[in-house]
């Protein structure tokens, strides 16, 4: 046990595997010293680090999060900087053969050893490693020097070359231009929802490799775990054995007569088998092979709330007459995870599902709800995304109910811990490569180098099962197509062909001939295939168009800034999944306080404002109001519609209820369209997924995040924790005909029975009587993965009896039954309050009286919990606050009360720099409070 766990401690530090007879030095432990070209600029470097962070270190700039400082500080991305260290202190040998291996150089970079240039490298996500056995030769004072070029200005010399015509119609621009030419983070060159620093440095961890003779040096291993049989995108046999497919990439020479072993054992350092692999080939400095595991050996993985998370460790070992020559052992686990897009069976439209194909996920044979969200870089600069950020950020992601994220491009490929982590929690990662909102080049060298570069990553990460499915990238298919075919018709079948060259020809073999285990599609929205074969030397045909009436296919992508139709059902697509919906907020008070100066801290500052990049600016203008304002007047035009205008008399505490307001109008817009998707399980579309825009910001602006920078939740994520329980009670109304209905879905896997209560208020709290005789309980059951009607009734009629300005419908469910893979009777209940009245801002709302009431201490086992009273009149939008100080988030956020209720959450603290004083300073507010003084 203590082995496999010290093994697995490394992995997460990104540390390769120690072997026999090699020597193994992180570069971090070199001193490092960073270097402008004139060398006006000289301070300590590290390794993985990025200029920009060292710079700050030395206190050459200030905070790159500070203010306006994505603009101020652009003159370090459009500087060349250079690394240099002694290798003087690792008394390397002369006896060995000597490699640099870098996991990943940003971007543009050469490296010379002792004066001698080595090598010069252009992708930010390769691996790359450099025998430098010969510059040592000879070297008495040996260095290493990495030169890091500016990639802004490298992809505007690429542009000037013709390289730039065939798709420059359709490019969408940020903030730098000509992302697209490189192959970098694309959002480093700005986004809607982010920065442009594009940052450069050693950003991922490094290593110098002293190799004696005949021993080997494992760089990467794929481990490909899949049903005997099992082909990428197809359900497979559930009941055949376990093919483990092990394949170690090495640094070496590997005996022509070498064995491989794999061992596998389980959490406990039980061995579950140990064999001697078949069908061996060694071939490219890569040895592969397979064993065969019966699958009562093993128990299955799952997602968060479909059952446990089953962990195993498999140890590859390469053996040569009877002696170890090395051995790579990796964390894993055993599950399939299919994206099925096969069309739609005769039995599926007996029950009533639409024809046209299939498009959800399936997780050991079984068809899931994929509730989630969008997950984005968590910060401009890599090498400070921790692990303790990560564990909180995927937390958050646990208890909100969430079982999948979309790993979105173009930010970076997921370094390993983070899928470490969501293997122990149960995310699923659906991951893309890093290509978005642009069409991209298709010269043989760039090809050659995404090749390159997604093989690197498949094999990287195949073994984490956590992997849900490889995408090629964002928004390709129904946004760059489509820009492409209207802006320039004539020659859209030659933008196609160039599409299906990089995302069909290049990255899906590079999928399917590295992994039969994980699924793959060309674009993060699309209507599926025409056709797949396996045995074809193309095996996937596109269906670019849905055209035919009748038919559903594919997932959808859905934004719309017009927030009158916002809570209008027909304006929300029917598809099979939502994979990207939203509207952006403000960030909190506290958060805008991390990074704004005091007198900037008003709604339509001019750093308030710079820093919303939605709209982008297209360019390098720092100073684009037109753009930004059309943000935020989206922002404040939904406010002003729907709920009580804030306009209090201190300036701070108004700023802090418009940034609340928003965040209102965000969650109240996202609850409304998880509801209907989730609804969709039930109706003719049979939808079975929905991941909104998006999970966590990358910095404090306005954005569509559900959590802000720090770590602190916004009304959304609270909001989407409640929606996506497991069975919830939903209105659904439509305000053009009065009609207002109300449904039971459940996610579980078997039938339960309950029912929903439903009970008229006015906003004193008085119960109307004259509407349901009081309250009315309504007996439901709903299906395995289904939904069913509680209510059917009128507005129009009912304002006949009632004033709606005045009215209020609580529905209270109660159920029991048994989550997935779950023994355990479970009881669940769901709270959904109702207004006829399509603006609150009309609503005769009335002070609630809400009382608040601190139960405990702040000790360091349960902490504080905070109960919250109603009692003279409905509490809409309660809002329970955290002052500065303290990061963490309540058990529940967002809720409503009606007079004599109350309801008691904690409190998990995630930060806290006040020795438990923020207790003392938590308050609680409600909707009635944005017209207070």
């Amino acid at each position: 046990m203590f082995v496999s766990l010290l093994i697995f401690s490394l992995s997460l530090l990104g540390a390769p595997f120690s072997s026999l007879a090699q020597n193994v030095t992180p570069l971090s432990e070199l001193q490092w010293t960073l270097t402008n070209p004139n060398h006006s600029i000289s301070v300590p470097g590290h390794v993985p680090s990025q200029a920009h962070l060292d710079l700050h270190d030395a206190q050459v700039i200030s905070d790159p999060y500070y203010g306006l400082n994505d603009f101020n500080l652009r003159w370090v991305a459009e500087t060349n900087w250079t690394y240099t260290a002694s290798l003087a202190s690792l008394n390397l040998s002369s006896n060995a053969t000597t490699w640099l291996v870098f996991n990943g150089l940003d971007t543009f970079s050469t490296i010379s050893v002792c004066n001698q240039q080595i090598a010069s490298t252009d992708n930010q996500f390769r691996q790359y490693y450099f025998d430098v056995t010969k510059a040592l030769t000879g070297c008495n004072s040996p260095t290493i020097t990495i030169n890091f070029g500016s990639a802004p200005n490298i992809a505007d010399a690429l542009a000037d070359t013709s390289l730039n015509e065939p798709w420059k119609a359709s490019q969408l621009n940020y903030e730098f231009p000509n992302r697209w030419l490189i192959r970098k983070e694309q959002s480093d060159f700005g986004w809607d929802w982010g920065p442009a620093f594009a940052p450069a440095g050693v950003w991922q961890p490094a290593y110098i490799v002293q190799l004696s003779n005949n021993h080997l040096y494992v760089r990467n291993t794929l481990l490909d775990i899949y049903r005997q049989g099992q082909l990428n995108n197809l359900p497979p046999d559930q009941t055949k054995p376990w093919v483990v497919n092990a394949s170690l990439d090495v640094l070496g020479t590997i005996p022509q007569h070498a064995e491989l072993r794999i061992e596998i054992k389980d959490a406990s350092n039980k061995t579950v088998t140990s064999s001697v692999a078949k069908n061996v080939t060694i071939s490219g400095g890569a040895i592969s092979g397979s064993i065969v595991v019966e699958d009562s050996a093993v128990k299955l993985w799952w997602p968060n709330g479909l059952g446990q998370q089953n962990l195993y460790f498999a140890t590859v070992t390469v053996v040569n007459s009877g002696d170890t020559v090395v051995s790579s052992t990796k964390r894993t686990a055993f599950r399939t995870i299919v994206l099925n897009m096969e069309p739609i069976s005769k039995r599926q439209l007996g029950q009533g599902i639409k024809n046209g194909n299939n498009w959800h996920f399936e997780i050991n044979g079984h068809e899931f709800y994929a509730k989630g969200s969008n997950f984005i870089p968590p910060d401009a600069f890599w090498p400070r995304v921790t692990t303790t950020k990560i564990q909180q950020l995927f937390d958050s992601v646990t208890k909100g109910n969430q079982n999948m994220l979309r790993v979105w491009a173009s930010g970076a490929y997921q370094p390993d811990f983070i899928y470490d982590i969501a293997d122990e929690k149960g995310i699923l990662l659906w991951s893309e490569f890093e290509f978005s909102d642009s069409l991209y080049p298709v010269a043989q060298s760039f090809l050659d180098n995404v090749r390159e570069e997604a093989i690197y990553n498949v094999r990287r990460v195949n073994h984490h099962p956590s992997l849900a499915l490889w995408a090629g990238g964002n928004e390709l298919e129904n946004l760059e197509l489509y820009l492409a075919e209207l802006y320039d018709p004539g020659n859209y079948s030659r933008w196609q062909k160039e599409y299906e060259t990089l995302f069909l020809n290049v990255l899906l073999p590079a999928v399917y001939e590295n992994s039969r285990s994980i699924s793959y599609i060309p674009s993060s929205t699309t209507n599926g295939y025409l056709s797949l074969n396996h045995s074809a030397p193309h095996p996937m045909v596109e269906r670019y168009n849905n055209e035919t009436e009748g038919y559903i296919y594919g997932d959808t992508d859905h934004y719309d800034y017009d927030s009158t139709v916002a809570f209008n059902l027909s304006s929300y697509p029917v598809g099979r999944f939502a994979n990207e919906f939203g509207f952006h907020s403000m960030p909190s008070l506290q958060s805008w306080e991390e990074a704004v100066a005091p007198e900037d801290l008003h709604f339509n500052s001019t750093t308030i404002q710079l820093r919303n990049h939605h709209y982008p600016s297209g360019s390098l203008n720092t100073t684009n109001f037109a753009n930004s304002t059309k943000g935020m007047g989206e922002m404040t035009i939904a406010v002003e519609l729907y709920y009580p205008t804030p306009d209090k008399a201190d300036p701070l505490a108004n700023f802090s209820s418009w940034c609340l307001a928003t965040q209102i109008f965000q969650a109240d817009f996202y609850r409304s369209q998880i509801a209907y998707y989730r609804r969709g399980s039930g109706m003719p579309e049979r939808q079975l997924g929905s991941l909104y825009w998006q999970l966590e910001d990358i910095w404090q602006a306005p954005t569509w995040a559900g959590i802000e920078y720090s770590g602190r939740w916004k009304m959304l994520h609270y909001i989407a924790k409640d929606i996506y329980s497991p069975v919830i009670v939903a209105p659904y109304w439509n305000y053009t005909t009065g009609d207002l209905t109300a449904y039971v879905t459940s996610d579980l896997w078997e039938s339960v029975n309950g029912t929903v209560d439903l009970t008229w208020y006015d906003w004193s709290g008085n119960v109307l009587s004259n509407v349901t005789n009081g309250t009315s309980s309504i007996p439901f059951t709903v299906g395995a993965l289904n939904t069913t009607k509680v209510l059917q009734t009128n507005t129009e009629s009912l304002g006949k009896s009632v004033d709606l300005s005045n009215a209020v419908l609580k529905m209270n469910l109660t159920t029991t039954g048994h989550l997935p893979n779950d023994k355990t009777l479970s009881i669940f209940t769901h709270e959904f309050f109702y207004h006829p009245i399509l603006s609150l801002g009309k609503a005769r709302l009335v002070d609630p009286g809400l009382n608040l009431i601190v139960n405990g201490n702040n000790d360091t086992t349960s902490g504080p919990t905070f109960t919250v009273r109603a009692t003279s009149g409905v509490s809409a939008w309660t809002w329970l606050d955290s002052p500065s100080g303290v990061v963490g988030n309540f058990d529940g956020n967002g809720f409503w009360l009606v007079p004599g209720e109350t309801k008691t959450v904690g409190f998990d603290v995630k930060n806290d720099t006040t020795g438990g004083e923020w207790v003392k300073n938590v308050t609680v507010s409600s909707l009635w409070d944005f017209s207070t003084p």
